[in-house]
């Protein structure tokens, strides 16, 4: 049994190790990526700083983190959030828990006012474009604001 619910202080260190150990994996241990986010250690002080932000972490039975996402400001005045590092361990991957974490994540980011959600991630990551272009995600072909992960190459946005 899986549950999800908002970051708390204790899954920080949990998750900047997930969000790392995928980014290695993949060849992505470069600037330009989440990899060196300088709020990637304390994102629970960064998700908790205003309401229209939200992360959520999924965890098992024990409690051990598995993964989570995040939904942050992107061009707020325009109603587009962020859906942002979305990583799961890689035991914890084929039980559709992308899709969980998804729809609480895109039903946070409704309720926060937003209208479109948007998205940045990489050719490598091959599972995650996968998912966001079943789920419904619509790709662009380029970023919409020359977002702040310079490295990634793959640009998504969903109308809400």
């Amino acid at each position: 049994m899986y549950a999800i619910h908002p970051i708390q202080k204790q899954d920080d260190a949990a998750l900047a190790a997930i969000v790392r150990q995928t980014l290695k994996f993949y060849g992505l241990a470069i600037p330009g990526t989440a990899y060196f986010d300088k709020e990637l250690d304390h994102l629970s002080d960064f998700y908790q700083q205003t309401p229209q932000r939200q992360y959520f972490v999924v965890t098992d039975e024990t409690g051990q983190v598995l993964g989570g996402t995040g939904i942050g400001e992107y061009d707020f005045e325009n109603g587009i959030a962020e859906l942002q590092k979305l990583y799961l361990l890689p035991a914890a991957r084929g039980h559709h828990l992308s899709y969980k974490l998804l729809d609480t994540a895109v039903a946070f980011a409704r309720k926060a006012g937003y209208q479109k959600l948007y998205l940045e991630t990489h050719h490598n990551l091959k599972t995650a474009v996968h998912l966001y272009q079943k789920y419904g995600f619509h790709k662009l072909a380029h970023s919409l604001n020359g977002g702040e992960h310079d490295s990634m190459d793959l640009f998504y946005l969903m109308t809400l």
